[in-house]
């Protein structure tokens, strides 16, 4: 099911999620989303989350372009106990390289951030992970 609305961006950048929206994805007063911006297609993706912020981080892997990649990456990422909120995925060079932008949910997993990034790094297709946390803004 999609729902859709019109909002209004107020003076300072801010926009009103309609009620509806809200309940429908449980979005409750204080919680924490996620804004990931695609910049080609001129959209922002939000997604909601539980977890408190020192636990979530954005991801940035560069990969092989080749059937499989993604699985194994989020099939490594699943072994770890690692949650992902929201991805988005992209060919650079067709057959040669990509890259993903991930955002994860550690709470979950008995890993540290720069231990995830070692382990993502072992795998035969990745080429480069980096890491950024996230600071809330209000």
């Amino acid at each position: 099911m999609r729902l859709t609305s019109l909002a209004k961006v107020d003076s300072k950048g801010r926009v009103t999620i309609p009620q509806t929206m809200r309940e429908a994805l449980d979005i409750e007063p204080g919680m924490l989303v996620v804004l990931l911006a695609d910049l080609d297609r001129r959209e922002i993706i939000i997604s909601p989350i539980s977890a408190s912020s020192k636990n979530i981080y954005e991801l940035e892997v560069e990969l092989l372009d080749k059937p499989g990649a993604l699985a194994m990456l989020t099939q490594k990422l699943a072994e770890l106990n690692v949650d992902i909120v929201a991805t988005r995925c992209a060919s650079i060079a067709r057959g040669e390289s990509g890259s993903c932008t991930v955002i994860v949910d550690l709470s979950k997993s008995a890993l540290g951030v720069e231990e995830l990034r070692r382990k993502l790094e072992e795998l035969e297709v990745v080429t480069l992970v980096r890491v950024k946390g996230f600071e809330t803004t209000v």
